[in-house]
């Protein structure tokens, strides 16, 4: 059985539904960026799928610079997660929405 472009496509589906799940059911702000990070990585498994099968760098070059967008994505959102729990002591995100000034 040969792997095909619409294997690759299916699993990007899958993943991607998984992560847009998991972001609309958003309950913890880590698991949030977890989401976050699998609807992401799903878009890079489409982008270099269909690049190779079209023999195109292109998609490639789109997945590599949505890997850089997603590390600094997780780097600022862990360091206000980190700011975010010192002061309050939970990282639940039903409470971020009666945040007060």
């Amino acid at each position: 059985m040969e792997i095909t472009l619409a294997h690759y496509l299916v699993l990007s589906g899958v993943l991607f539904a998984i992560g847009l799940i998991g972001v609309m059911r958003r309950k913890n702000l880590l698991m949030l960026f977890f989401a976050t990070e699998i609807l992401l990585n799903a878009t890079n498994i489409g982008f270099a799928a269909i690049a190779h099968f079209h023999n195109d760098l292109t998609g490639q070059m789109f997945a590599f610079f949505i890997i850089a967008i997603a590390a600094s994505e997780v780097a600022v959102g862990l360091g206000l997660l980190i700011v975010w729990y010192k002061r309050t002591g939970k990282i639940d995100l039903d409470i971020m929405t009666s945040m007060r000034g």
